[in-house]
């Protein structure tokens, strides 16, 4: 579905949100990436680094397409945009604890938290729309996979 006019605004404004939250995540990440993230013992699972920001971005775009819709449809004050807007700050948290505090375990414990938040919001959006629940698919399952990548990091790295 091509937005008219009139919803391109809000939608973009979804987009440049949910992408900022991101690059003030980065701020946290990228200083860290060739110094103590670089001296980590990896897990062989761990993908290269170029995969995250193109697949980073792509989920942030899902996101905010999926919390728009919602909006569309529950407007600004709804549990869905709340949910979405915790799950979100969850997610700018954990870059500041992994990559900035170098705290592998209370990373995966919070990262934990961020899962069942998006599996939460997942679920509400799917109650809302169906479209905006499956948008955010890739990003649980991505999420669940730096999970798994962060407990192998806890693991190896004591």
């Amino acid at each position: 579905m091509i937005p008219d006019r009139t919803s391109r605004r809000p939608l973009l404004i979804f987009i440049l949100a949910t992408v900022a939250v991101g690059t003030l995540g980065s701020l946290f990440t990228q200083p860290n990436i060739p110094t103590w993230y670089a001296q980590l013992n990896h897990p062989s699972i761990a993908p290269p680094n170029w995969v995250f920001a193109p697949v980073w971005t792509t989920l942030y775009v899902l996101m905010a397409v999926a919390a728009w819709r919602v909006w569309r449809i529950t407007g600004l004050k709804s549990v869905e945009i709340l949910a979405w807007g915790v799950q979100l700050a969850l997610n700018f948290a954990w870059s500041a604890i992994f990559f900035s505090l170098h705290r592998i375990g209370a990373a995966l414990v919070e990262v934990i938290v961020l899962d069942l938040a998006i599996l939460c919001t997942l679920l509400l959006f799917w109650r809302r729309d169906r479209v905006a629940g499956l948008l955010l698919l890739p990003y649980l399952a991505w999420t669940s996979f730096a999970t798994l990548l962060n407990w192998r990091f806890w693991e190896l790295n004591p």
